[in-house]
């Protein structure tokens, strides 16, 4: 079993919904270092620990157990957020800039395909 993405999963779809580690910890009955470890692959997780983490994301665990779905908007949205978010105020023109260019060249491919 793939443990590091497994929790990497856990990790998009938490952040997807706006919590913490500590929230879903707390949520999902675990401590936050355990919470941390399951997210990062240092530990393995119980199938009920892994079903209530399922159960507060509102997801099945069949999408945190595998990547053969579609990916979540939502999920893959937060992340363009956190890195947004990890930019400077002055840095953040540009790489809106960046991001407008990529859509721009993204939509003429479509249209030529």
């Amino acid at each position: 079993m793939r443990y590091f993405e497994i929790g990497q999963r856990i990790r998009r779809y938490r952040k997807a919904c706006g919590l913490s580690q500590e929230a879903l910890a707390g949520r999902a009955g675990i401590s936050v270092t355990h919470m941390s470890h399951i997210e990062t692959g240092n530990t393995k997780l119980s199938l009920p620990v892994l079903s209530k983490i399922a159960e507060e994301l509102s997801v099945s665990v069949d999408a945190l157990l595998t990547d053969t779905s579609k990916p979540d908007k939502a999920a893959l949205s937060a992340e363009v957020q956190e890195i947004l978010d990890s930019f400077e105020v002055d840095e953040l023109p540009v790489a809106i800039e960046v991001l407008r260019a990529l859509r721009d060249a993204m939509a003429k491919r479509r249209n030529e395909s």
